[in-house]
């Protein structure tokens, strides 16, 4: 059975990604079901929030639920509508940093993770859970198709925060295959 695929419809365009629900269940569960939560209105979690960090040859950040204004000084405070996730570390899937692989976002604690994930530009094996570094970013997708829409999100101008300058949207999140 194939991982599913989640779309990423942007205001710069679209890109997709392989969730590898057959490495990292819990992280990759968590993630399909805030993308497919919707409140009382209808609208689902991510829809119509901001990419609220971007830092060149680093990483692009989204997932706050106050990027929803993309000026909001919250932006990146955020939590999911489901609480934490379990931090999942499996020695047999030791997935590195690579430019282009979606590593969920946490507090530096443990099981700190939840709504928040980045889009790695750069090769940052520092962050792996296995690296003997403090902080621990488990990867759990790459980029599959669209990679050009992430560097252009990356190299975006960039204002106070690593904000991009021209707020960047994204419009949803359609999970295929699960």
């Amino acid at each position: 059975m194939a991982n599913p695929v989640a779309i990423f419809d942007t205001t710069l365009g679209t890109f997709k990604a392989e969730l590898y629900l057959d490495k990292m269940p819990i992280t990759v569960d968590n993630f399909i079901r805030i993308a497919r939560h919707a409140d009382k209105d209808g609208r689902k979690f991510y829809d119509g929030l901001h990419f609220h960090r971007v830092i060149r040859s680093f990483m692009i950040q989204f997932g706050c639920e106050y990027s929803i204004d993309p000026s909001s000084s919250r932006a990146g405070t955020g939590k999911s509508p489901f609480g934490n996730v379990q931090d999942e570390h499996p020695a047999a899937h030791q997935l590195s940093n690579e430019p282009g692989t979606l590593s969920m976002a946490n507090s530096g604690g443990t099981n700190s993770g939840g709504a928040q994930f980045f889009i790695n530009t750069v090769h940052n094996a520092y962050l792996d859970f296995f690296s003997a570094g403090r902080s621990k970013h488990p990867v759990f997708g790459k980029i599959i198709e669209g990679m050009d829409i992430v560097q252009k999100i990356e190299t975006c101008p960039t204002a106070s925060g690593d904000r991009p300058a021209t707020p960047i949207r994204v419009n949803s999140i359609v999970i295929e295959g699960a």
